[in-house]
């Protein structure tokens, strides 16, 4: 994986899915792993800070402690699944869905940028997804398309912002994955994803800051 030397890793949403598996594989590799969850987790397997991305007064504990190298923000949501007139749609959803997949990433960023600063090589990656791609834009699903296309325009914004200080950005497509979120029909499972993910991941440099790609490192058009 090219992975040289153990790194401190963030990763929000760490209570199930892909998150769990990105942390488990960090730690398998000796790195150390830090989490976020909105609720307690029974069967945590690394420290869980208990926060909700949405609510940037719960990620305020978050600002102290050792340098960062790598922030995987992955907390997301997956409300309504049709077109305009799909009654799912409501307001309440779209609050939820775009609080969470996008204002999400920028306060999870915003609460720990002075531990990325810390950091010699400091990464972001969020986990976006394909469906936010205008390129590929068949119809439906349209809140959650709507939120990663945000999610993914978020991320290149931010590369630009912090080029000049090193931190590197990417968003990246996990795959069509068997998680709560992707149904048991999906494509691949978590391991394989996270192992794609993480190679991703340490890929990712201040010279790529900005990608989207696909967990198999596929480019996608934003």
């Amino acid at each position: 994986m090219g992975h040289a030397m153990a790194k401190t890793i963030l990763i929000t949403g760490v209570n199930r899915g892909i998150g769990r598996e990105l942390a488990r594989q960090a730690i398998a590799r000796g790195d150390t792993v830090l989490g976020t969850s909105r609720a307690p987790v029974a069967d945590a397997i690394c420290p869980v800070t208990i926060a909700d991305v949405t609510d940037p007064a719960s990620l305020a504990p978050l600002a102290a402690g050792p340098p960062i190298d790598l922030l995987v923000c992955n907390a997301g949501q997956y409300l309504a699944r049709g077109g305009l007139d799909h009654p799912d749609h409501t307001a309440d959803a779209w609050q939820q869905v775009l609080m969470t997949n996008v204002a999400g990433v920028f306060f999870s960023v915003r609460a720990v940028v002075d531990r990325l600063r810390a950091a010699p090589e400091a990464k972001v990656a969020v986990i976006s997804s394909v469906m936010g791609s205008s390129a590929r834009a068949p119809g439906g699903s349209v809140l959650y398309r709507s939120s990663k296309a945000a999610a993914s325009n978020l991320t290149a914004n931010l590369a630009k912002e912090f080029e000049a200080e090193g931190i590197a950005f990417g968003a990246y497509h996990p795959g069509w994955v068997r998680t709560d979120m992707g149904g048991g029909h999906a494509d691949i499972d978590v391991v394989q994803s996270a192992r794609g993910l993480h190679q991703r991941f340490d890929a990712l440099s201040i010279e790529t800051s900005g990608v989207f790609e696909s967990y198999d490192g596929t480019p996608i058009a934003y």
